[in-house]
Formats: structure tokens, C-alpha cells, sequence
């Protein structure tokens, strides 16, 4: 999920603001389609569950589902780095700095999950 589109085409404003495009938002389709699997996938491990199927085999359906979060989480991630990040770099001063603290904080709770 990388960028289609250059930063300079992109109002990118900080978290909380309603009126922010924000850095995923090129490949917003591909995001929510990528999410909607994963929803389903969910489904699919709480129907296994249900059914009593074997634990293996739950388990193995637990990781391809982390994977495809921790891909999502990724994607995010990279998209925030080239256009929020980068654009308050540009700006400078305080929103710089508490835009790469965010990231950074975004990284570590990333890291430790």
C-alpha cells in the first residue's frame, strides 16, 4: 500500500482533525478492502472455535490473521512517514517534533505487540 499520488497534492493536518486527508487516503479502497478480509477471517476463527476444530489448526489461522494486521499496521505506518511526518518536517518547530514523537510511539507499541 504505498503512495500513488504526490505529498504536495495532500492537505495533511494532525489526529483529531476532521477535515485532514490523510496520507492513506490514495489507497483508502485498497485499506478497506484489505480489512474487510481480515474481518473475515476473524469471523472465520470464531466459527472454528465454535466448531471445535483442532487447536493447530486455530492457531495457524490466529497468525495469518496477526500477519495481515501487522501488514496493515505497516502500510499505515509507511504512508504516515511520507506524507505526515514529512510534511510537518517541512513545516518544522513544535508540529515536527510531536509528529516524529507520534511516529515513534506508533513504532514501539507496533514493536511490542
Amino acid at each position: 500500500m504505498t503512495d500513488t499520488g504526490s505529498s504536495a497534492d495532500l492537505d495533511v493536518r494532525g489526529v483529531g482533525d476532521e477535515s485532514a486527508t490523510h496520507g492513506y487516503i490514495t489507497d483508502k479502497e485498497k485499506y478497506l478492502a484489505r480489512l474487510k478480509r481480515i474481518e473475515g477471517q476473524a469471523r472465520g476463527i470464531h466459527r472454528m472455535v465454535d466448531e471445535e476444530q483442532y487447536c493447530i489448526d486455530i492457531l495457524t489461522q490466529v497468525s495469518a490473521l496477526t500477519k495481515a494486521l501487522e501488514s496493515v499496521a505497516l502500510g499505515l505506518l509507511d504512508d504516515h512517514l511520507k506524507h505526515c511526518v514529512v510534511d510537518a518536517a517541512r513545516t518544522g518547530g513544535a508540529e515536527a517534533d510531536a509528529k516524529v514523537k507520534e511516529a515513534s510511539d506508533a513504532i514501539a507499541r507496533l514493536v511490542r505487540s
